[in-house]
């Protein structure tokens, strides 16, 4: 069996594993990540800045970065929708720039990154099999500080990283579908409290009363469930509680 501190420190997977299971959302995961990243990948006299794009289907892009610097550089990237880390993570390649001030890809995104600073980047691919895409960014001040070696240091532990990072990216996505679940069931809830109310008040079958309050919506262009929420509110009444099974 494989020990899992090597040296007296924790291995690599292992604080991976660990930050999963402490993370209190995929957001705190990989802010974690970024960090690690940077940390593991500067070299003395030389910071790294670490930032961490991550796309899922119907989900808005999520960006975790090592410090505030490193977020304002990945802001600049999602202006111009484009650069290194965006692209290494829609297109599963590696992107390396030696020098910002000599870069003609990404349109104007080189120039804007280079008027703070910034001399060089490395844009890896995290593997996550499709489930989503994310990109490793790295920043330096120094131009073509990504050569061949670094280039393998960051892709490594960008595939020690994946592995980790699909679990938390699951882990999130059962997250949001339980809480899509009792947002829909406390809506249901309320709408059917509301029709009630209104077939009290006009004595109407439920489906007379649910044709109401879907005119009233569409009418109004207001969602059902808030439509619902004033009916149940203008008798003086509290919404209703839905409750769950733990």
């Amino acid at each position: 069996m494989t020990d899992d501190r090597i040296l007296g420190e924790v291995s690599l997977p292992r604080m991976l594993q660990d930050m999963v299971l402490e993370s209190l959302d995929i957001h705190q995961f990989l802010d974690g990540l970024a960090g690690l990243a940077a940390d593991r990948l500067s070299s003395e006299g030389t910071g790294m800045l670490c930032g961490i794009t991550l796309l899922r289907p119907r989900s808005k892009g999520t960006v975790a970065s090592s410090s505030e610097q490193a977020r304002l550089m990945d802001e600049i990237q999602y202006q111009f929708d484009d650069g290194p880390c965006i692209r290494a993570a829609r297109e599963g390649q590696i992107y390396v720039v030696p020098d910002f001030r000599e870069e003609s890809r990404f349109g104007e995104y080189p120039r804007a990154v280079a008027g703070h600073g910034l001399r060089s980047a490395l844009g890896v691919p995290i593997p996550l099999d499709g489930f989503a895409a994310a990109g490793l960014n790295l920043y330096s001040p120094q131009p073509g500080a990504f050569d061949d070696a670094m280039i393998t240091t960051a892709s490594d532990l960008a595939r020690e990283a994946s592995q980790s990072l699909r679990l938390a990216v699951r882990v999130a996505h059962l997250s949001d579908t339980g809480k899509q679940l009792r947002d829909a069931m406390s809506s249901r809830t309320t709408i059917d409290v509301a029709a009630g109310v209104i077939m009290g008040q006009n004595r109407c079958s439920h489906d007379t009363a649910m044709t109401i309050l879907k005119a009233a919506s569409s009418g109004r262009n207001v969602k059902l469930a808030e439509i619902a929420a004033a009916v149940v509110a203008s008798i003086g009444q509290q919404l209703p509680e839905t409750h769950f099974d733990a």
